[in-house]
């Protein structure tokens, strides 16, 4: 704290900042992975020196695929689909109704995780399932639209 104070006669939150800016500027253009080209519009508008936008260019083309491998590594490993098992359960009767239609849909959900696998049991009504689908299908159409082709595009 001193030698910031003293010698380069700058404040520590300053430079905890300027750290942090940097950070963050290294890592959302590495995880969209954008060009040299694009990278230099966007430091532009900072205000910068040239001799330090160069630097900074450079900084991002050294460490791009790094940086790309560092996130990658702490992403959250998610469950990938197996397979699905699926039975639909009908109460025609109970003692205190002899007559009554109540439907149940049970899905057996195999998952794999780290090489091991899993399984969920869910069940659900057929009514709250197709509410279910449709939403899924309205997201996947939703994925067909030009903002979404390109939001998929810059994070390959």
């Amino acid at each position: 704290c001193d030698f910031f104070k003293g010698k380069l006669n700058i404040g520590v939150d300053t430079i905890q900042h300027g750290v942090e800016g940097l950070m963050y500027l290294l890592t959302e253009s590495s995880k969209l992975m954008i060009s040299d080209i694009d990278f230099q519009d966007s430091i532009h508008v900072l205000g910068f020196s040239d001799e330090l936008n160069t630097s900074l260019l450079q900084l991002y083309l050294d460490n791009r695929k790094e940086i790309r491998g560092i996130l990658g590594e702490l992403a959250p490993r998610l469950p990938s689909y197996h397979s699905l098992e699926w039975r639909l359960d009908v109460q025609l009767a109970s003692r205190s109704l002899r007559q009554q239609i109540k439907p149940a849909v049970t899905m057996k959900l195999h998952l794999n995780q780290n090489e091991d696998q899993t399984a969920q049991v869910l069940q659900t009504d057929p009514a709250t399932l197709l509410h279910l689908i449709q939403q899924l299908e309205q997201a996947l159409g939703e994925m067909k639209t030009n903002h979404c082709r390109r939001i998929v595009r810059n994070m390959k």
